[in-house]
């Protein structure tokens, strides 16, 4: 079904239409901007973050201080499978003198710091911002009560990996240096509400500050089950230690109708444009832009009514190489985009290469600049 077709049908038959405005993201915005896909360039050979040794995953960079470009990304060592991101995650820290890389491991940043904490046993899906004097480094974290997946004993059983899932909870750590020391928060910056959407989780963090009131907006991932489908919601703070307050009771997205759940959106990333917020965000099904893993491009006031933009359509995951050459990458995952001088200047995606779907023999993070 085409993504008009599928939004026209849903709009018209839609039961939520009925009880709340939760589908205001569906009107069309007419802005002048180009489209975003529009803007994307040849993917520079040997660009980004890689490790043989290890799988890499969701990047996101800001400039530091030494006027270097500082990668924060998670990654997990190839000693255990794909699949155990969710138990041995750690966020590290990569740099490189220009943007596009490629990017040098420096140093972990988040490690295992012991089952009594949150997020001690795993950290994951980072997202740097800088916010006055500081650095704000969100994530999700977990713990469990089993062992940690290691070379000599690599697998686990499917009730713990559920385990670990369901004790996703977004934290933040807080320096004056990108170099560190970092803060580690002891409690979850936004926990998930029992019989509410939300009950599940809280993951996939999407921070944005407005520099005109310094308050930050934080989109997260939550679900009412480990099922389909995946939610947005969002929620305000004054300032980086909280309270962030949500800004709906509902989610700000709802794309599923029955008997297709599974038509939903995930890994956003947020900006603030000078007069809106803007977002990329992942389109699971693809019945949205039209391509399964594709992105879409939204917009909005005020962070709670969000508008797709009628080029629906933010990236591909068929890549344009600067040698001439394209593949189709087997993911393109946890977009990130670089804002310099209030302009985006880099995507950045975690990608793979493999036979399917998850089955990967390399993942790295990839860099691809922007027109501006």
């Amino acid at each position: 079904m085409k993504r008009r077709t599928f939004i026209e049908t849903t709009l018209k038959g839609s039961a939520l239409l009925a009880t709340s405005s939760l589908w205001s993201c569906a009107a069309f915005g007419k802005q002048p901007e180009a489209a975003f896909i529009d803007r994307i360039l040849p993917a520079p050979k040997g660009g980004g973050f890689r490790d043989d040794n290890y799988w890499i995953w969701g990047s996101s960079v800001v400039k530091g201080e030494d006027g270097k470009y500082h990668m924060f990304a998670s990654r997990w060592s190839k000693d255990v499978g794909f699949g155990a991101w969710v138990t041995n995650s750690e966020v590290v820290r990569a740099v490189a003198d220009t943007p596009v890389g490629p990017y040098v491991f420096q140093e972990v940043v988040l490690p295992v710091r012991g089952k009594e904490f949150f997020d001690g046993m795993c950290t994951h899906n980072p997202r740097i911002i800088k916010y006055k004097d500081k650095y704000l480094l969100y994530h999700f974290g977990t713990t469990y009560n089993f062992p940690q997946p290691n070379k000599e004993n690599p697998k686990f059983s499917s009730e713990n990996w559920n385990e670990a899932w369901m004790n996703k909870r977004i934290g933040l750590a807080i320096s004056d240096s990108v170099f560190g020391p970092w803060e580690r928060v002891d409690k979850p910056v936004i926990e998930p509400r029992p019989g509410h959407w939300d009950a599940s989780i809280t993951s996939n963090p999407a921070p944005a500050v407005d520099p005109k009131t310094g308050k930050i907006l934080l989109m997260y991932k939550s679900s009412a089950t480990s099922k389909p489908p995946l939610l947005l919601g969002v929620s305000m703070a004054d300032s980086p230690r909280g309270e962030y307050k949500r800004l709906s009771e509902e989610p700000v997205f709802r794309f599923e109708t029955p008997g297709k759940e599974h038509v939903d959106v995930e890994d956003p990333f947020i900006w603030w444009a000078g007069d809106k917020y803007e977002a990329v965000i992942k389109d699971r099904s693809g019945e949205i832009c039209g391509e399964e893993g594709g992105g879409i491009h939204v917009w909005s006031k005020d962070g709670v009514k969000w508008h797709l933009y009628d080029q629906v359509k933010a990236y591909s995951r068929n890549i344009l190489w600067d040698d001439g050459t394209t593949t189709h990458q087997n993911h393109f995952e946890r977009p990130f985009v670089l804002i310099e001088d209030g302009k985006p200047t880099h995507l950045f995606a975690a990608v793979g290469s493999g036979p399917e779907a998850w089955k990967f023999e390399n993942t790295w993070n990839m860099v691809i600049p922007l027109k501006h």
